[in-house]
């Protein structure tokens, strides 16, 4: 790997002083290549750890535009922005603030025809039928799939990795079809803040799955209630009869 210059010393200090990141883990950051769908109230925050963590390129992937109605907890975007396309303010302001990391926007929801080029999947969507599309993708190329999901004052957080080890779930083990209420979804209130501790936590996953450091939330699912401030993590188990990860990964 490419030694750390002094800026790089200096801007990752905060890392590198701790043992389970360290230079050689900023290291990985930097040569690490993450694949966002969905530059939201989850995808944005989410980047922005991402690129202040030094990952060295980022894929963010959204047709949608800015409106008003998203300032209330899509802290990366203003007023100045609304009408453009969230992919493009999303990466501008990344490529101005953190110009070593590489941020290749894509204007276009993405499809399962898309080729996506990050080692690890971000799902960060309110969008079941892309959600479970993803999750097909991240088997059968042995990827990880970090998971992000809003609503109300909860929120959720996982990393599915059903290719990759034998016995880990994969989403549709989690959510075997759609939800019923599912095409009322844009119609459900969200506390802003519950969207920004969803997006850190998927930050922190990816931090770790790319360094090695900790217990990655493999097999688990990290449940946030902000109304009660009460966190807790579930066990999630294979279905044996789910059509996604009963198929053995291409890869």
């Amino acid at each position: 790997m490419t030694p750390l210059s002094p800026e790089d010393l200096a801007r990752h200090k905060r890392h590198i002083m701790l043992k389970e990141i360290g230079g050689p883990g900023v290291q990985k950051l930097r040569a690490a290549t993450v694949s966002i769908v969905g530059a939201g109230a989850l995808g944005g925050p989410f980047a922005m750890f991402l690129a202040a963590a030094g990952v060295g390129k980022l894929e963010i992937w959204d047709d949608d535009h800015v409106e008003r109605s998203n300032l209330q907890r899509q802290v990366q975007f203003g007023e100045g922005d609304l009408g453009k396309y969230k992919a493009d303010v999303l990466a501008a302001h990344l490529m101005r603030d953190h110009p070593h990391t590489v941020v290749e926007p894509r204007r276009k929801r993405w499809a399962d025809s898309d080729a996506l080029h990050g080692k690890i999947l971000v799902d960060a969507t309110d969008n079941f039928a892309t959600r479970y599309a993803l999750n097909q993708v991240a088997h059968a190329s042995a990827r990880y799939m970090v998971h992000g999901a809003a609503a109300g004052w909860r929120g959720q957080v996982s990393v599915f990795a059903s290719g990759r080890t034998g016995d880990a779930p994969c989403y549709q083990c989690w959510v075997p079809e759609t939800p019923p209420d599912a095409e009322a979804c844009d119609e459900v209130g969200v506390v802003g803040p519950v969207t920004g501790m969803v997006s850190t936590a998927m930050a922190l996953e990816v931090i770790k799955l790319v360094t090695g450091a900790g217990s990655p939330l493999i097999g688990r699912i990290l449940l946030l209630d902000g109304l009660s401030a009460t966190p807790r993590t579930i066990g999630l188990r294979r279905d044996a009869a789910c059509p996604v990860c009963n198929q053995l990964p291409a890869i």
